[in-house]
């Protein structure tokens, strides 16, 4: 058992303090004539020497007593010791109570701690816990996954920059009544959130004063606006044919009801409106489903070479009929991307489609796949995926490249409702990409074709970088 040594120095200015009194004492006394000098030299140092040896005890007792004491205040275990004096024995069971009781408190303050962040972690919505400073003292999973990064201990203006939202903390520190208020983030793509805010009756033991919970109301705006939308869109672009089934129809029943060769050519067009009604409703419907799920980043790793192989395949007989040979070009080793492998596939299969038809006939449409090896890189090193479809047709002009993603956007409203196009390729294309956080240039020359490029960000940085917002 290692005890504390006790500092010479101290232990003889203790001893000085004790013997110094005591030796006035024996003077006294023998100056008197009640004590012999040499009995009372004799009897002083004894004394003397007894207290010394005590004061070394209950010293080293006192410095044991300090050093486990800064031992708790480390929080680290105190030694296991017995005091060589009564007093240092019960301020050694005193610290080990205080001890354990400290231990006991503290683990159910860890647990209950502990308890605490798992369940904030786990609620779905963002929720931040901020100070009388709008600093973040605590920042959920969701909040971090939402606004990048680490957020404790940021200000609030910084990690989350809309005025409305820094107006509601204001005004609810000032009236100490909870606020509501709606916003909305612009980037990566835009989303809505309805923000409340909470001041709490009692600031917390970390200084938390008040509560802001975000709730993701994207969904439910573009639910709404997808409903407005395929209304307008439907009724708009299904006029026309509906009005010439129609028109055909009452021919078919009047003047024409006899007319075996007309019916069989009414018949054949009607079937033509039919199908392009039901493409125009199915790309309607599956651009308003990538919409509603475009601020949610896909986690499936997809692996390029297959995919782009599917989707040349499932093209190969439109390919054929217009003699266009398709080229692949596709890197050896590229890493998966971060997708939807449905959403990617239909993806490119417009992209390669809208080649097809507006290439020139017995021409080429090259798809090439690559690993970028120059620009901007990752964090951890990683270059981006970049992907193209080019075609050797008439080209577009310059002033209808800004406009190509638009939907309904035609540049040529005849040719593409003759070649069977809804005007909703590109525009589905657009979202797609958006929904992947991939950057879509489209380049063109005129009598040298068109070039679509995709730029994907890396699998290990996908997630990091689309979730900055």
């Amino acid at each position: 058992m290692v005890w504390r040594e006790v500092p010479f120095g101290r232990w003889l200015r203790a001893v000085s303090i004790a013997a110094v009194p005591l030796a006035l004492a024996f003077i006294v006394l023998a100056g008197l004539g009640l004590l012999v000098p040499g009995t009372a030299a004799l009897t002083w140092l004894a004394l003397t020497l007894l207290s010394a040896a005590a004061i070394h005890w209950l010293l080293g007792d006192l410095l044991s007593t300090r050093d486990q004491l800064d031992q708790m205040v480390r929080g680290e275990p105190i030694d296991a010791r017995d005091g060589r004096t009564r007093i240092g024995r019960e301020l050694v069971q005193s610290l080990q109570r205080l001890e354990r009781i400290s231990s006991e408190r503290m683990t159910r303050f860890k647990s209950d701690f502990d308890g605490m962040e798992r369940a904030l972690d786990a609620l779905p919505g963002p929720v931040l816990l901020l100070n009388e400073g709008q600093n973040v003292v605590r920042a959920n999973r969701a909040s971090e996954e939402l606004l990048g990064g680490e957020l404790e201990g940021r200000d609030l203006a910084a990690v989350l920059r809309n005025p409305d939202v820094v107006a509601a903390l204001e005004r609810a520190a000032r009236t100490g009544r909870g606020q509501d208020v709606a916003f909305s983030l612009q980037a990566p793509v835009l989303r809505y959130f309805s923000a409340r805010v909470a001041p709490l009756s009692q600031h917390a033991a970390d200084g938390t004063s008040v509560v802001l919970a975000l709730v993701d109301m994207t969904a439910m705006r573009r639910a709404d606006q997808m409903r407005a939308d395929f209304v307008a869109n439907a009724s708009h672009e299904i006029r026309t044919p509906l009005a010439t089934l129609q028109g055909f129809i009452e021919t078919l029943s009047g003047p024409a009801e006899d007319d075996a060769k007309a019916r069989r050519k009414f018949l054949a067009i009607m079937a033509q409106h039919a199908e392009r009604m039901t493409r125009l409703v199915e790309d309607l419907l599956s651009l308003s489903r990538i919409e509603m799920n475009e601020h949610t980043v896909p986690t499936d790793r997809v692996d390029l070479r297959p995919l782009l192989s599917a989707a040349v395949d499932s093209l190969d007989w439109r390919a054929s009929k217009r003699d266009t040979r398709i080229e692949q070009n596709i890197e050896t080793g590229l890493p998966p991307l971060l997708g939807d492998a449905g959403e990617l596939t239909q993806l490119f299969q417009n992209l390669i489609d809208n080649s097809i038809k507006y290439g020139r006939e017995g021409g080429t449409v090259r798809i090439r796949a690559w690993q970028e090896t120059t620009g901007e890189r990752g964090a951890d090193g990683a270059s981006n995926v970049m992907v193209s479809v080019s075609d050797e047709g008439k080209g577009i002009e310059r002033e209808h490249l800004p406009r190509l993603t638009e939907r309904f956007y035609r540049v040529d409203t005849a040719r593409s409702r003759e070649l069977g196009g809804t005007g909703l390729g590109l525009a589905i294309v657009k979202h797609i990409a958006s929904r992947h956080r991939a950057a879509l240039t489209i380049e063109s020359e005129s009598d040298k074709g068109s070039m679509f490029t995709l730029k994907f960000p890396s699998t290990a940085t996908g997630i990091s970088e689309s979730m900055d917002s």
